[in-house]
């Protein structure tokens, strides 16, 4: 398993718990489990599911966390595959099985992986410019989930209780309703300090989903 995401799954399952203070019953240790599996990533995905199935108070981070098994698979188990594996097309019929699952914050934490590659620090313009494209006219999808991203990037600037109090007044894309606070916030903060997570604990209306989303990121690009 790939060292940040491992950091990265335990920090955000344990600020989940911090602050929804619900009884974790070895939560982490069952769901860290199924990401350091030696199977394929089909069946590593069925043993991921039964975890949530049988652990209903961690829902709310069933797909956030499936898009970190996405990036151990991109950042670790692909390393004991044919090095064209991500081009065949038994990577192409996994995709078309998964293509319903995860979320948006995949793109963030595949820029964020990019950064690191390119020695470069994350900036919001840059994520929606140059990695998301939401200018070309080919990439109009884009755009329109990420639109109040686009249209409100001062938000990244001015503070977590504007972004909290500021966020539900806008029309934000079903595919971004819940990741709009993590994100703007982790553009505020990109090393996730303790001030800005408490910012979040106090302010956000969803505030345990979002401190952990929040730390999630924090910890990949840390």
């Amino acid at each position: 398993m790939d060292n940040r995401v491992k950091k990265a799954l335990s920090a955000s399952i344990n600020k989940y718990i911090e602050v929804s203070t619900i009884n974790p019953e070895g939560f982490e240790a069952e769901l860290i489990a199924t990401f350091e599996l030696d199977l394929n990533f089909l069946e590593k995905v069925k043993a991921f599911d039964e975890v949530f199935d049988s652990n209903p108070k961690f829902e709310e981070l069933r797909e956030v966390s499936f898009d970190l098994l996405m990036v151990n698979f991109f950042s670790s188990d692909v390393q004991k595959l044919e090095e064209d594996y991500l081009e065949g097309d038994e990577w192409a019929k996994i995709e078309e099985k998964t293509i319903d699952r995860g979320t948006e914050l995949l793109n963030l934490l595949l820029y964020i992986k990019e950064c690191k590659d390119e020695d470069i620090d994350p900036e919001l313009g840059d994520f929606l410019k140059e990695f998301l494209l939401v200018e070309d006219d080919e990439f109009q999808d884009e755009f329109e989930i990420y639109e109040e991203l686009i249209s409100n990037q001062q938000l990244a600037e001015s503070g977590i209780e504007e972004l909290c109090k500021t966020a539900p007044t806008l029309n934000v894309s079903e595919e971004m309703e819940e990741l709009f606070v993590p994100f703007m916030a982790f553009f505020f903060d990109t090393e996730g300090s303790e001030s800005t997570t408490k910012e979040l604990a106090k302010f956000s209306a969803n505030k345990s989903f979002d401190v952990a989303v929040y730390t999630l990121i924090t910890q990949i690009n840390n």
